[in-house]
């Protein structure tokens, strides 16, 4: 059986400056970075945590899907136990936040973006948030 989800691919143009962004603006820690002939192989985690983010390079005809400008582009969500704290770390790293953090009905809830633009979710969510 299907024990877990242990790796997702991050679509990126420049694999170096999302390494960049992904280690050093996020905190995250490089885990690989391999070369296969011409190809490239990047993978970096959260710290503490097993899953891992495969930097890979995007596709010439794959685009940023297209949304809003309250919604990620990716769909990935990040939690953190405390958003504000989480908010002011990043931005202090140069994390750029086009939905600072606020309270919802579900948790709270931001997007930040990556070096690209590439938009994603980051929530604090709680069980009392869910509560009815």
């Amino acid at each position: 059986m299907i024990t877990r989800v242990s790796k997702v691919i991050v679509p990126v143009t420049d694999q170096q400056a999302a390494l960049e962004f992904w280690t050093s603006g996020m905190g995250f820690e490089l885990v690989r970075d391999d070369s296969y002939g011409n190809e490239r192989w990047i993978e970096v985690r959260p710290p503490e945590q097993d899953l891992l983010l495969v930097l890979s390079p995007r596709q010439a005809d794959e685009t940023r899907r297209a949304v809003p400008d309250r919604l990620p582009h990716s769909d990935l969500f990040f939690d953190c136990a405390d958003i504000e704290s989480t908010h002011a770390e990043l931005s202090a790293r140069g994390v750029k936040f086009p939905l600072p953090p606020a309270r919802q009905h579900f948790g709270w809830w931001a997007l930040f973006e990556d070096n690209e633009g590439t938009r994603y979710a980051l929530g604090e969510w709680s069980d009392t948030a869910f509560a009815s």
